[in-house]
């Protein structure tokens, strides 16, 4: 009984190890320090196998696939999303298969193939709605209708299929808490990408400025900032010379000395 107990304690001990080093990779993600994610990961991977725990497991293969989404590497982002996918626990929990479909979705959306993109998001909604209450993980609470509707504005968005990512960022604006300020002021920078694309820059831009609004006396993180400056190229490049544009800029100048 002794060995079983101390197995037990170890594999759990494990487990610890790896949420620990995920969450600190995470942080750098956001951060935008993706060389120290990348090690952090790496020894999450390490933990995760030694605690053969499911969700332990598919947490590292979703952070990693973000991670690659960061880089910019789109066939180490389809490798680390396709892995998730077979684990343990996206096999056994419709929760989890939901999770690993949408980081599916967003590598196919990474690649250009838009068909196979659209169908794993469809794949995530339905078995999302398929999943039961259950007693996940703490750090799984991230994940469910709000943040698969963001995810799927940036997907829409990739695809060129921007009234249905405006949609869906939207959707995701209705089910944020307001105290989730990071979540909600990504979600609007994906619907001011949106109603920018469909050739409606004044009210993107209203939108935009709301982002500060929301982070205010916060700075923003290094994923917010590239979202940001991709408005801003869009912007002077569809509609350099509006008045809204220089208020936006005169915005952001403004927001971005606080951020």
């Amino acid at each position: 009984m002794h060995e079983v107990v101390s197995e037990r304690v170890r594999r759990a001990l494990y487990a610890l190890a790896a949420e620990f080093t995920t969450i600190a990779a995470w942080s750098c993600i956001d951060l935008r320090e993706l060389d120290t994610a990348q090690r952090y990961l790496h020894e999450s991977a390490t933990f995760a196998g030694l605690s053969q725990d499911p969700p332990a497991g598919m947490r590292v293969w979703v952070n990693l696939a973000m991670l690659a989404y960061q880089r910019q590497n789109w066939t180490e982002q389809l490798a680390a999303a396709q892995a998730a996918n077979v684990t343990t626990a996206a096999r056994r929990d419709p929760f989890f298969t939901s999770m690993g479909r949408m980081r599916l979705a967003l590598a196919h959306s990474s690649l250009g193939d838009s068909r196979a993109a659209h169908s794993s998001l469809c794949t995530a909604q339905d078995a999302l709605d398929r999943a039961p209450e259950d007693n996940r993980p703490r750090w799984t609470a991230f994940y469910g209708p709000a943040e698969l509707s963001h995810l799927g504005a940036i997907i829409l968005n990739h695809n060129g299929e921007f009234s249905g990512a405006e949609a869906m960022a939207h959707r995701a604006l209705a089910k944020i808490p307001a105290e989730f300020r990071r979540n909600r002021a990504l979600a609007t920078c994906q619907l001011a990408l949106a109603q920018l694309r469909q050739g409606e820059p004044e009210q993107a831009t209203a939108t935009a400025a709301t982002v500060f609004t929301i982070m205010e006396g916060t700075s923003l993180p290094g994923r917010m900032r590239s979202l940001i400056g991709d408005f801003h190229r869009d912007l002077f490049r569809l509609a350099p010379s509006t008045t809204y544009a220089r208020n936006w800029a005169d915005r952001m100048r403004e927001g971005w000395s606080r951020a």
